[in-house]
C-alpha cells in the first residue's frame, strides 16, 4: 500500500504511473438507474433471462499525468489480452519507464505478462489483497457505471460500445491530473498493519 501511495503522491520526471483494471463482464441487459416518470406510470425493465451475443471486458487504464482513461473491449479476458493491451500502452509512452497499477488477478500475474515486463521497462505494481479501492481507475469505473451505462437497455454490444466511447471521449476533453489521492484518509498515517487487540 506504501508503495501504491508514494508512487501517487510523487510521479517520477521521465516515468509514467498508470492503474489498469478490468471493467465488467458487459452483458446486454436493461439496466436500472434514475429517470424522469410520470407519477403512476413506472418504467418497466423487460426480463434478463435471455441474453444473447455473449459478454464484452474492457480492459482501462488511467494516466494520472493526464487523468485521461485509455480502454479496449475484447470478448475475452484472459493474459494474452492483457499482454496485447500493455503492448499498446508501451507503444503509447516509448522511452518511458511504466509503472502499472493492477490486482493480483490471475491474468496480470501470468509467466509471460511478467517476463514481457521486465524485458520492456515496465513494473508491475500490485495491488494488497483486498486493496482494489486504493487502484484510482474504481472511482473511474464508477463514473462511467453511472453516465454510460446506468437506465439503458442496449440491444447490441455496438451500440453499448458507442455509449461507453461517447462518455469516455467526453471524459477526456475534461481530464486534469490526477493528484490528492485520500489526503485526508486514515491510511496515510499508517505505517504498517495494526496489531490485534486484546
Amino acid at each position: 500500500m506504501q508503495k501504491v501511495l508514494a508512487l501517487y503522491d510523487a510521479q517520477p520526471r521521465g516515468e509514467r504511473v498508470i492503474c489498469v483494471d478490468g471493467f465488467g463482464p458487459l452483458n446486454l441487459q436493461p439496466r436500472k438507474g434514475r429517470v424522469w416518470r410520470p407519477r403512476r406510470r413506472p418504467r418497466r425493465l423487460r426480463a434478463t433471462y435471455r441474453r444473447d451475443d455473449g459478454v464484452r471486458h474492457l480492459l482501462g487504464t488511467l494516466d494520472l499525468a493526464t487523468g485521461k482513461l485509455y480502454y479496449r473491449i475484447r470478448r475475452r479476458k484472459r493474459w494474452k489480452e492483457f499482454l496485447v493491451f500493455l503492448k499498446t500502452l508501451r507503444g503509447r509512452w516509448p522511452g518511458e519507464r511504466l509503472y502499472v497499477i493492477c490486482d493480483d488477478d490471475s491474468p496480470h500475474e501470468h509467466a509471460e505478462v511478467r517476463a514481457w515486463a521486465r524485458a520492456g521497462d515496465v513494473e508491475l505494481v500490485y495491488l494488497p489483497t483486498y486493496g482494489a479501492w486504493l487502484n484510482w481507475i474504481e472511482s473511474e469505473f464508477a463514473a462511467l457505471r453511472y453516465f454510460a451505462l446506468n437506465g439503458t437497455d442496449h440491444r447490441s454490444h455496438e451500440e453499448q460500445n458507442a455509449a461507453i466511447a461517447a462518455y469516455i471521449r467526453w471524459r477526456n476533453q475534461h481530464a486534469a491530473p490526477k493528484v490528492s489521492f485520500a489526503a485526508g484518509s486514515p491510511i496515510r498515517s499508517w505505517t504498517s498493519y495494526p496489531t490485534k487487540v486484546a
